[in-house]
């Protein structure tokens, strides 16, 4: 999969031969989170990404109805090109499904949010090691006291992604992934889970448990997974996310989301 360009790999996504997490596909190739909601929504989900650009960072936004993302992926299509998705029904998760065509109308509006997946590239070319990536998991990932700013009916926790570093390597991964604010920038909390409402570290909310060693400390990304968390809590009559790790690889190069 590694020579695989991003096209490719959404074909073999489209055809479930790849119904795996995305980690470390398509390198240098933005990766990124859906949400999906009928448009009556999509105005007021729109004003709440924009009034909460560390987790929910826009990178496109399809017509009513299109599942063609015109600026990522013009030749793909999100309701087929995503390994895994999760269906919310009034808040409840009903589905998971390998494609949504089935549950997509002429009403629906898709989001793509950005991925840290982006920044991780940086952070390897930097001799930083990610530790799901070591242990061939999904990223932890958990839901937080952080709450994000309300925008029409939308509102919730703020979800963030955890990778365990060395102190040095966290002063630097801070630097790093500063540069890249339209894919959740910098971290959000260093160190004390508990002071950000994670009572267990070991039990993300989503997502796998990660080795933390002797020495490492927790560091924490705004996530993309946030749209999910507030559809538990705001329970849309409908709501089409991708499954947590399982994202959308665009036609972006990562390198167009630095600003240095």
């Amino acid at each position: 999969m590694e020579n695989k360009s991003p096209k490719q790999i959404r074909e073999l996504i489209r055809n479930n031969k790849w119904i795996k997490p995305t980690t470390g596909l398509a390198k240098g190739y933005i990766q990124a989170n859906l949400a999906v909601l009928p448009k009556e929504q999509a105005f007021d989900f729109l004003l709440f990404a924009q009034r909460n650009p560390k987790s929910c960072p826009i990178i496109d936004v399809t017509e009513p109805g299109s599942g063609v993302p015109i600026l990522s992926a013009p030749n793909a299509n999100i309701k087929t090109d995503i390994p895994k998705y999760r269906v919310f029904r009034k808040g409840e998760l009903t589905e998971e499904l390998t494609d949504v065509t089935s549950v997509w109308d002429d009403n629906m509006v898709g989001f793509l949010i950005g991925c840290s997946f982006t920044f991780e590239e940086a952070l390897l070319k930097n001799g930083i090691p990610i530790r799901h990536i070591e242990e061939n998991c999904n990223v932890p990932m958990y839901q937080t006291n952080i709450q994000s700013i309300k925008a029409g009916h939308f509102e919730g926790p703020m979800v963030v992604s955890m990778r365990p570093m060395l102190e040095k390597d966290a002063i630097r991964a801070i630097q790093i992934t500063s540069r890249f604010p339209s894919v959740h920038g910098a971290p959000v909390h260093v160190g004390k889970p508990e002071v950000i409402g994670i009572q267990n570290i070991n039990k993300p909310d989503f997502g796998d448990a990660v080795t933390i060693k002797q020495g490492e400390i927790p560091v924490f990304w705004a996530c993309g997974v946030t749209p999910q968390a507030v559809a538990m809590h705001v329970k849309p009559e409908i709501m089409i996310t991708h499954a947590p790790g399982y994202m959308f690889i665009t036609d972006l190069k990562n390198d167009q989301f630095s600003i240095l």
